[in-house]
């Protein structure tokens, strides 16, 4: 698969690389988009109206019981080939660092460690009084669990409309953006904000820009170079005219 010769020499060169992933690489999995989610008894209400802290605190026992639906579309998902070339990624590179803005644990799962959550963990809960998180919980259809530590109730550990993105998580991503020699954004429109920012500021800084998606974006025009197709099946094969090797990390594919 022919990859642009700059692309290739700047990542073969690079010794400080981030990415960013979006909900493409999650949909390659069977994992539905946030809006795609909406099915069945779910379809009638609005994703955006249910993922804000107003709706918990409305209704809470609506907004866990979509989350708790939205966590058996993911449990069914496994890593696809995606997932395990961004494993090879941070294993040949010294500074490694992977940005998602997705919620499904799909890259943890695969092997990824390096790993920015940006909007939180789906299949993690915290109280929504105290913050603290719970390690286990009862997921049945009483609603959501009292936390133990303050008799509060446990929301899902996601980023909500309206709610910002963890300071720690951000600064990360702004300073691996910052000095990337190679900034790679995949499956994403990016134009989420502050996500959005990221690639903008790769670029400010010098870095080498490519997009992965199976359609042109918005971020398409600012890209040196714009890759399309799935995710699944280009960075597998760019893995390998990078680093002349098959695939290491994985079993599928």
């Amino acid at each position: 698969m022919p990859f642009p010769a700059e692309l290739i020499d700047r990542m073969r060169a690079a010794s400080r690389v981030a990415v960013l992933t979006g909900a493409g690489v999650s949909a390659e999995s069977g994992v539905p988009t946030f809006r795609d989610a909406q099915t069945g008894l779910w379809s009638q209400y609005d994703p955006t109206a249910l993922a804000t802290p107003q709706a918990f605190q409305r209704n809470p026992r609506l907004v866990w019981d979509w989350y708790r639906h939205r966590r058996q579309l993911v449990e069914s998902a496994a890593p696809n080939p995606a997932h395990y070339a961004l494993v090879d990624m941070e294993q040949h590179y010294d500074s490694f660092t992977l940005i998602t803005q997705n919620v499904d644990g799909l890259h943890w799962q695969a092997g990824s460690r390096n790993l920015l959550e940006l909007h939180g963990n789906i299949a993690r809960s915290r109280c929504f009084e105290c913050g603290a998180y719970a390690d286990r919980w009862s997921d049945d259809d009483n609603g959501p669990p009292p936390c133990a530590s303050c008799g509060g109730l446990l929301r899902p550990d996601v980023v909500w409309f309206g709610e910002g993105i963890p300071s720690r998580a951000l600064r990360s991503a702004v300073a691996a953006a910052e000095v990337a020699d190679v900034f790679l954004c995949i499956g994403t429109s990016a134009v989420v904000q502050p996500s959005a920012s990221l690639p903008a500021m790769a670029l400010r800084g010098g870095a080498y820009v490519a997009e992965v998606n199976i359609e042109e974006t918005a971020l398409s025009v600012l890209t040196h170079c714009s890759l399309r197709g799935k995710a699944g099946e280009l960075l597998p094969a760019l893995m390998q005219a990078v680093t002349g090797q098959e695939r290491r990390s994985g079993e599928v594919g």
